[in-house]
Order: C-alpha cells, then sequence, then structure tokens
C-alpha cells in the first residue's frame, strides 16, 4: 500500500515538504480551489507543488457547492464546463484519483426527490468518465456519513452508485471514519472488492490523525489486505501537531498494513 495525507493546496507547500521527509509517497490536494483559479496563478502554484518533493497522486473536493448537482438549481452548462476544467487541473498536477464526495454541491435539496436527485449525480459521473479517461484519472465515489451529506451515506450505497453508472473510470472509496460513524461493516470491503480503488482513514474521535493502533483499524486493514488492496490509503484528519502526529500516523499505517 501506499501512504499519503490530504492538505488544503494553497496552504500546503511547506507541509508537503513535511510529509516527503516523513516518508509518505504521496500527498492529496483539495481540487475545486485549484480548478477555479485563474491560469496566471495555478502554473506557478503546480510548478511549485512539483518542487516540493512529493507527488500529488490524488486529489478531493472535487465540486465546490457553488457548482449544483442535484434540485432545481442544476445548471448543465456549468457543471460540464467546471468538471472538464476540472479534470484538466487535476490531471496537470499529476494525480490519478479525483476523489467525489462533494457534499455541498450533490445534497438534496429540501423536499427534492431523493430519486431524482440520484439519476442526476448518475448522469454527472457518466459524463465526468470519459473526460477522466483522457487524463488517465479514475474518479473514486466517497460515501460519507449522515452529518454531512443527506445521499450516499455507506460503502454499501458508494458500491451500488458505481454500479448503476457502470463506467470505467467510476470507483469506490472507503473512508474508515465514515463508515465507522454509520456503524458500517468493514465487511463491506469484500464484496466491493473490485471497485475499491482509494482509502481515507481518521480516527473517529475528534477526526484526529490514527496515532495509536485499534481494533477497529485492524478490521478494516484485515479486509483490505484480504481483497489484495496494493493502493493508496490517505490520512484526512485534524492534527493537534502535524509533523509530529503525521510521522506517528505514518508508522501506525505501516504496521497496519504490515
Amino acid at each position: 500500500m501506499r501512504f499519503g495525507c490530504c492538505l488544503d493546496a494553497t496552504a500546503g507547500l511547506e507541509k508537503i515538504a513535511q510529509l516527503a521527509e516523513i516518508g509518505y509517497d504521496y500527498v492529496e490536494l483539495s481540487l475545486a480551489p485549484l480548478a477555479v483559479m485563474p491560469e496566471a496563478e495555478f502554473r506557478p502554484l503546480a510548478a511549485a507543488i512539483g518542487r516540493a518533493g512529493l507527488p500529488c497522486e490524488a486529489c478531493n473536493v472535487f465540486y465546490p457547492r457553488q457548482v449544483r448537482l442535484t434540485g432545481d438549481d442544476v445548471n448543465w452548462p456549468q457543471v460540464q464546463e467546471y468538471t472538464q476544467r476540472a479534470i484538466a487541473r487535476a490531471g496537470q498536477l499529476g494525480a490519478q484519483i479525483i476523489v467525489f464526495g462533494s457534499a455541498g454541491a450533490k445534497n438534496v435539496p429540501d423536499g427534492f426527490p431523493a430519486g431524482r436527485a440520484w439519476a442526476q449525480i448518475v448522469e454527472t459521473l457518466r459524463m465526468a468518465d470519459s473526460l477522466a479517461a483522457a487524463h488517465g484519472i479514475t474518479i473514486a465515489i466517497e460515501p460519507l456519513n449522515r452529518r454531512e451529506s443527506n445521499i450516499v451515506l455507506t460503502a454499501a450505497e458508494g458500491l451500488a452508485l458505481v454500479r448503476e453508472v457502470d463506467r470505467p473510470q467510476i470507483k469506490l472509496l472507503v473512508d474508515y471514519y465514515h463508515l465507522a460513524l454509520e456503524e458500517e461493516s468493514p465487511a463491506i470491503l469484500l464484496e466491493a472488492a473490485e471497485a475499491v480503488r482509494h482509502i481515507h482513514i481518521a480516527q473517529v474521535e475528534g477526526r484526529a490523525f490514527p496515532t495509536t493502533v485499534q481494533g477497529g483499524y485492524q478490521a478494516f486493514f484485515a479486509n483490505l489486505k484480504a481483497i489484495g488492496y496494493a493502493g493508496r490509503v490517505s490520512v484526512e484528519a485534524r492534527p493537534a501537531d502535524f509533523q509530529a502526529d503525521a510521522r506517528q500516523a505514518l508508522a501506525v499505517l505501516r504496521q497496519l498494513a504490515a
């Protein structure tokens, strides 16, 4: 497995260098602010990220809340234009994975039929598939928890969405933090094996860095190993002390994956 850490690209250059020194394999950057950045600002920032010592192999925060994906206010030309721009920017950074959680963009408006919202998300992902393929990128659907979202709340629902979209570049992310909050069994990894392309992890309490080996982590990683998962695992958490927590978390992840 390869281990990375999620950062805000507009404030993370020093932290990228720190992660490289600690021994992480890659960094995962927030895409939405980069996608809307003027070209004159994006180019030097992308170059600086490239020099920071760690490859950007994944991006999260695919859609900002201003680009509505569900409801009566969806502006389809805007969605198409933004999707093309965001995927191209991720490609310029060298990313191979784009995480599709984007609660603010996809949450179902009050009174809007959930089935129609689901169909809108399917349409968006099918449109994004060919754009992602052109850049060698996989879009990984990230189920969130009910505190953050009101649609696609479990890995089982994420897997159902992957299967309904039925496109080669649309796969599944399983996030330990969201899975634990939703009290979903890590056995879903066994069912979803062929669809799993990316992993997020954080401690449930305080969404902190995973700095100690816990039973929940052990069961989760046992199933990852059972399905032969050799992909990326990104820490998506809030540090108390960034360098210390990042260093300890990497040691814990390596122990869990051994």
